[in-house]
């Protein structure tokens, strides 16, 4: 009976309609028409609950800065290239509440770890970490670390994670986990198996074009030059030399993610040139989210 109730249930989520923008986003800004083109976020990752997923990444990425601290390897607050990095997400997450309006609860923190890898990412609920090795050796620019932090934001802002969890829970765990989920309240079971180490979760093709794109809008919108996208992947390409690096591992190809940014260009330029004319006109910056109190979201300073 238990069992067919649950096959009921998840017919029904199967074939309920697909979470509109709309429903998800505040009252659209005068400049909503601008930017790029994306699909609704796919409504299967309502399988996995969110915050409980974001937990599990909030303890993921304690434990990774536990561990680079006792190596000696996470990079304090006042290091050049860590405060860079939070001066350029300080720029992005103004940006960041009209794709997810979620994300302004996030307790965002921005860490560097010193390593060889060359690679970056952005967990669940706004927990950003780069590596030195993708600063030194592709020797990226303020426009080019912006793509990529904005591609890394985007995951997150997407909740790609969640989604791949919960499909993952669809066509590896079974029925066990699902229903564990719904009737048992076992989600940290569910969220464990098909998620994951949170650290290393890869996601399709489809999920890494649609970060290229709306990362490449959060830049633009921060003032960041879009088509530096074009020359980072070009560098990306260069250091895979047949063996792509992590943060490549999942392809598209480089020069795939080139003809994606050259052929959306056009949705972001004007967003690119109004920013870059704010900046330089002294004129303030914008409120991060609605009814925020303070121009910029708080970063994690990782005081020690």
């Amino acid at each position: 009976m238990k069992r067919q109730v649950l096959g009921i249930m998840l017919a029904g989520l199967l074939a309920a309609p697909p979470i509109v923008a709309g429903a998800q986003a505040p009252a659209p800004a005068a400049d909503d028409s601008l930017g790029v083109k994306v699909g609704n976020p796919s409504f299967v990752r309502r399988l996995v609950p969110a915050e409980s997923l974001e937990n599990a990444a909030a303890k993921q990425y304690g434990m990774l800065k536990q561990q680079a601290t006792s190596k000696g390897a996470l990079l304090p607050p006042d290091h050049p290239q860590n405060a860079r990095l939070r001066r350029i997400a300080r720029n992005l997450l103004p940006h960041a509440h009209k794709w997810n309006p979620r994300a302004k609860d996030w307790k965002w923190e921005v860490n560097l770890i010193r390593s060889g890898n060359i690679n970056a990412f952005c967990m669940p609920g706004g927990k950003i970490a780069f590596f030195t090795g993708i600063l030194d050796k592709l020797q990226l620019t303020d426009d080019e670390v912006a793509m990529v932090m904005g591609h890394e934001i985007a995951h997150a802002l997407r909740e790609h994670a969640r989604e791949r969890a919960a499909k993952n829970t669809l066509t590896n765990v079974g029925g066990r986990i699902i229903g564990s989920l719904i009737f048992g309240g076992g989600a940290g079971e569910a969220i464990g198996a098909a998620g994951g180490n949170l650290l290393t979760l890869r996601f399709s093709r489809g999920d890494e074009l649609e970060s290229d794109l709306i990362g490449m809008e959060l830049a633009a919108r921060a003032g960041y030059d879009p088509a530096a996208g074009i020359s980072l992947w070009k560098k990306m390409s260069a250091a895979a030399r047949g063996a792509p690096p992590q943060w490549l591992s999942t392809h598209p190809a480089g020069d795939t993610r080139i003809k994606l940014i050259q052929d959306n260009l056009k949705d972001v330029v004007a967003l690119y040139e109004r920013a870059k004319a704010a900046r330089a006109s002294g004129a303030p910056m914008p409120m991060p989210f609605p009814g925020a109190a303070q121009p910029v979201p708080v970063i994690n300073e990782n005081r020690r």
